[in-house]
């Protein structure tokens, strides 16, 4: 099992090879998984895109067709996610935990949207897991479509393209990047960690608050 589970980690979060290994179509899909499935939520979005843009500087990947597909598996995701928490919102209470089910992070996530309100649609794109269940939280909340569509287009189109456009702007600015992508990579899962972390300690910083 844990060696199963180090191999999953190793081909996910090789993120070169998956580019290499599955082009566009991979790319999108799994920008598709981590904001519209509850169990995408391991996926390495924010280097992917990064990684994909240095890519798409490089001419591996067409660089007009990766911003319009990865916003499209963005929207879409969000959409699915909306979804799936309006019609099994109610049941996943009894869910039990799972390698990919954690309640908890359905938990970590209305508490975010009760700070954030209907933007938290949109600020979600640049948090890790965070992403993967607003949508869901949404739709549980019953969220009024029109204004979750609204936050989700704005919000997919500041995130993938931004990130994409880091890379390729990186790319161009120091032409030998791709030898160093695997540092690119590691400053990018830290930097994107910034936010979670400080969401989870802001947390726990609220809780002696209420109690007081």
């Amino acid at each position: 099992m844990i060696a199963w589970a180090k191999a999953v980690f190793h081909f996910v979060y090789n993120v070169q090879g998956l580019i290499r290994w599955g082009g566009l179509g991979l790319v999108a899909f799994i920008i598709f998984a981590e904001t519209g499935l509850f169990f995408g939520f391991f996926l390495p979005g924010d280097s992917l895109l990064v990684t994909a843009g240095i890519f798409a500087k490089a001419g591996d990947l067409p660089v007009a067709s990766l911003l319009l597909l990865t916003a499209l598996a963005a929207v879409l995701g969000n959409q699915t996610g909306y979804v799936l928490g309006r019609r099994l919102g109610h049941r996943m209470v009894h869910w039990r935990d799972s390698l990919f089910f954690k309640k908890k992070y359905v938990a970590r996530t209305h508490e975010f949207y009760a700070r954030h309100g209907a933007k938290t649609i949109f600020l979600a794109r640049f948090v890790p897991i965070i992403r993967t269940f607003a949508p869901l939280v949404a739709g549980i909340g019953e969220m009024r479509y029109a204004r979750f569509m609204g936050y989700t287009v704005a919000g997919a189109l500041a995130w993938t393209s931004g990130l994409v456009l880091a890379g390729y702007g990186l790319a161009s600015l120091i032409p030998d990047v791709g030898q160093k992508i695997h540092l690119v990579i590691v400053v990018v899962i830290i930097v994107s960690l910034i936010p979670a972390a400080w969401e989870l300690l802001r947390g726990r910083a609220v809780i002696p608050r209420k109690n007081a």
